[in-house]
């Protein structure tokens, strides 16, 4: 070629460059210097990639992301024709010319001198060239593609069940019975999934821009909000000596460190978005050549890395809003405690969440009934203890049972507004479950706790009555849970009278407390079948 691609690594000239997942194009010798995944690089890793049929995944030096080796190593790697597409292809006759038209019948590319004497010489007379005006046709388009197992078979065909391009004996040797067409029949197709994909892709890059907008515009109002802060701490310690002149430096080292971190925070977000917006770009610029520059076969071949990079990047989950925002105020009238022996007034206010401050709040917290709707209270407090008035924080909360690693419980987190969140859950299975409650990330007061959920509660099925006499308006064969009998026949209890309990009980299990559950009746052999009392 006349301009020779160069690999953007080494810069030094290369003929066919290899695409990583990533889309990036590297030439060979860099391509076996890259190292595996956390060990140095080193020459061997073509050795390495030849030996076995396990995957290496490697660091791409122009974009550090991980990237996956095929198993047959570098030499599967797809080549890049849409590097190789960008310059003019040179004269394939004397090698010395720029191409300015190529064979319709034997596929070489001519300069203006061989294209002339290419029309003379009566073998290729009869031969049609054509001008090359388009970019797919001063680069791969016209040249034909050859079967790597079978070098003297162009690359005609598409197995639609290997998803691969075939020649002719490929279709009667290892792909014999599989689906095919012609390339030309099947490249639109692929050709529409990597425009969608694209579309989707163009739609990602914009929020990502927005988002850098907001991330600059909240750069510049923590900065001027810092400003203002400042200058009214200064206004404040004027009117103060040594003293008010100590605690004003030290309240403006407060601001300046809290500045720091609401900046480092978001030139870390901006720098993770600006990362996947270059990556985002990148695919999408080679997409874009590939679809607009590349030949039916060469989209065929690349399409699977376009198409699983572009996915990937799409699938990558982001925060479009400042990770930070400006809360930074001033309180005057906020007690500092003493300085050089005077009690100063003054300090910066972050209403920053604190998660080692955060409190659970709740009537029996740790127990729960199966199938029962029922709850707790986060409160959310700031770095002094003091609660958050307003609402909005990232609050996570996960139940999961400890033996059933399939079971769990999706809980509902309702945020009130005033700095509290109700967690509300209804657990189908009973058992033991680990609740785990984050703020930001991070697990707050006494969490992760153990939940007991106990079985379904029973309701009683008898009556709540001070013996079975009374209960049952004097009938002899009403009986009680609690065993009591009275003289006389009487098969069921009487106040003063052997068995009765002394105090109000339920006639179904005998418990003496009101609001409980029902155990049933005693698990006696010689209990007798009881008859349900009735209140009078």
């Amino acid at each position: 070629m006349s301009a020779a691609w160069r690999c953007p690594a080494c810069a030094e000239p290369c003929a066919a460059p290899r695409l990583l997942p990533c889309l990036h194009s590297l030439c060979a010798p860099c391509l076996r210097r890259l190292g595996r995944l956390g060990e140095p690089a080193r020459a061997g890793i073509a050795t390495a990639t030849a030996t076995t049929a396990a995957a290496i995944s490697v660091l791409c030096p122009l974009c550090d992301a991980e990237v996956a080796l095929p198993p047959g190593g570098v030499g599967q790697l797809p080549p890049d024709y849409v590097a190789l597409s960008r310059g003019r292809p040179g004269c394939d006759l004397c090698a010395q010319g720029a191409a300015v038209g190529r064979c319709q019948t034997c596929g070489a590319a001519l300069c203006p001198f061989c294209r002339q004497a290419h029309r003379r010489q009566k073998k290729t007379a009869s031969h049609a060239v054509t001008e090359l005006e388009s970019s797919k046709d001063c680069g791969q388009a016209g040249r034909p593609l050859f079967c790597p197992s079978h070098p003297s078979e162009e690359l005609r065909l598409f197995c639609e069940q290997c998803d691969q391009p075939v020649c002719r004996d490929c279709v009667v040797d290892r792909h014999r019975q599989h689906p095919y067409d012609l390339a030309s029949n099947v490249v639109h197709r692929h050709g529409d999934s990597l425009r969608v994909l694209l579309e989707s892709t163009q739609q990602r890059v914009s929020t990502l821009e927005d988002a850098l907008s907001q991330i600059d515009g909240m750069g510049s109002a923590v900065r001027v909000r810092a400003e203002a802060v400042a200058a009214e701490i200064c206004l404040f310690a004027s009117g103060y000596v040594k003293a008010i002149e100590e605690h004003r430096e030290r309240l403006l080292k407060q601001l300046e460190d809290l500045k720091v971190q609401k900046e480092n925070l978001l030139h870390l977000q901006k720098a993770q978005l600006q990362q996947l917006l270059l990556d985002m770009r990148t695919g999408m610029e080679f997409t874009e050549r590939l679809l607009t520059s590349g030949s039916d076969l060469e989209i065929l071949i690349t399409k699977g890395v376009v198409a699983s990079r572009l996915a990937k990047l799409n699938s990558v989950a982001y925060s479009t809003r400042p990770s930070v925002d400006d809360s930074i105020q001033f309180s005057p009238q906020e007690r500092a405690g003493q300085c050089c022996g005077y009690e100063v007034f003054g300090a910066v206010l972050n209403k920053v969440v604190d998660p080692a401050k955060c409190t659970l709040h709740g009537e029996d917290l740790c127990i729960a009934r199966q199938n029962e709707l029922t709850g707790f209270t986060l409160l959310c407090n700031d770095t002094t203890g003091e609660q958050l008035r307003r609402g909005g924080e990232a609050v996570r909360v996960t139940i999961t049972h400890k033996d059933k690693k399939d079971c769990a419980v999706k809980p509902t987190v309702c945020d009130n507004g005033d700095g509290t969140y109700h967690v509300s859950y209804s657990p189908e299975e009973p058992g033991l479950y680990a609740v785990c409650v984050c703020v930001k990330g991070q697990h707050v007061q006494g969490s992760p706790f153990t939940l007991t959920v106990k079985s379904k509660f029973r309701k009683h099925q008898g009556v709540f009555h001070c013996c079975t006499f009374c209960s049952s308006g004097g009938q002899k064969a009403a009986r009680c849970a609690c065993g009591g009998t009275m003289p006389g026949g009487y098969q069921g209890c009487g106040h003063g009278h052997k068995g009765h309990p002394g105090c109000p009980h339920w006639s179904c299990c005998g418990q003496v407390t009101k609001s409980s559950e029902c155990l049933g009746p005693p698990s006696d052999n010689s209990q007798r079948s009881l008859l349900r009392t009735v209140a009078l």
